[in-house]
């Protein structure tokens, strides 16, 4: 969550209004500050759509800051779901407590979105919020099974944070058009499964607690590999099917990386990533963005490579 002072600033303040219990307050200020630690493009999005778009207001650090404390709550209901975490300051205080923290900046999101955001798209903050927790559902509840279905999970898990982020720029500035919003929001679901398909290429490469084998999701790289496993690597073929339990194949797990790493899945992957990147770069060239902000905007939304 590296924000910038003035980012940093409004967060603090938010947390002094919101949470005035000492001890709780100290302990969101322990989650905030492992965040620091992660290269976080999230406040970056927010401030650079803004200014892309015209906007001047004084209050667009203050919505940067909102945007960091929203993905905050979610990255922690996030590992708090998966358990794969379990050296985060959320992971290890008392669940009771965390809980208490997670509903603390609930109430200071809402509230500053309340006194931020006009109205109109006040409502809208809802709405990805819930698409995004059913994507989450979805996700935890294994009901992936084809790749249509995790480019439709993934559009609405990631895609709707991207459009928050994007949302919470674009609320402050006047005149935006529906034109305008409309290709923002489509382009923020293209960010968000160009960077989850990211992850999940680098998990698939693992065999730790972060690996997704291990929770048997069926990722974009993992449907690939699923298509010929029964064939060419039985062991990974059975464990997904039930066949086989995790104690079968950790003797193999060497073999099964070099199988998912030869399989062609990541450039697959990368293809896919691709197509996404080209119909991003087309809905960007709608937009009526002012440089420098365009391409800052393009290279966060982007970390892999936008050119």
């Amino acid at each position: 969550m590296k924000t910038g002072l003035s980012v940093e600033n409004e967060i603090h303040r938010m947390l002094d209004q919101y949470v005035p219990e000492e001890n709780l307050h100290r302990l969101i200020q322990t989650f905030i500050e492992d965040k620091k630690n992660e290269n976080s493009a999230w406040a970056g999005l927010t401030r650079c759509v803004h200014y892309m778009l015209g906007g001047t207001s004084p209050a667009i650090e203050r919505a940067a800051a909102i945007t960091e404390l929203f993905i905050l709550l979610l990255d922690i209901v996030d590992d708090l779901q998966d358990r794969d975490q379990p050296d985060k300051p959320w992971m290890k205080s008392d669940s009771a407590v965390t809980l208490n923290a997670l509903l603390a900046l609930s109430a200071a999101v809402i509230g500053e979105i309340g006194r931020l955001v006009p109205g109109s798209l006040a409502a809208e903050v809802g709405a990805l919020l819930a698409c995004s927790v059913h994507g989450q559902q979805t996700d935890i509840a294994g009901d992936v099974r084809t790749e249509e279905d995790y480019l439709e999970m993934v559009e609405r898990k990631s895609g709707s944070l991207l459009q928050f982020a994007c949302l919470m720029g674009y609320s402050l500035v006047d005149g935006v058009t529906e034109q305008t919003r409309n290709a923002l929001n489509e382009l923020a679901c293209c960010a968000g499964i160009v960077a989850q398909i990211e992850n999940d290429m680098n998990d698939v490469l693992r065999f730790d607690l972060k690996n997704d084998l291990l929770q048997k999701k069926r990722t974009l790289p993992i449907l690939y590999v699923l298509e010929d496993a029964a064939e060419e690597c039985p062991e990974l073929a059975g464990y997904y099917d039930g066949n086989l339990n995790l104690e079968d194949i950790l003797p193999r797990k060497m073999d099964i990386l070099a199988y998912i790493r030869d399989s062609g899945c990541l450039e697959y992957c990368r293809v896919i990533q691709t197509l996404y990147v080209d119909k991003a770069r087309e809905l960007y060239r709608t937009l009526p963005a002012k440089e420098p902000w365009g391409d800052r905007f393009m290279e966060q939304a982007f970390p892999q490579g936008f050119d």
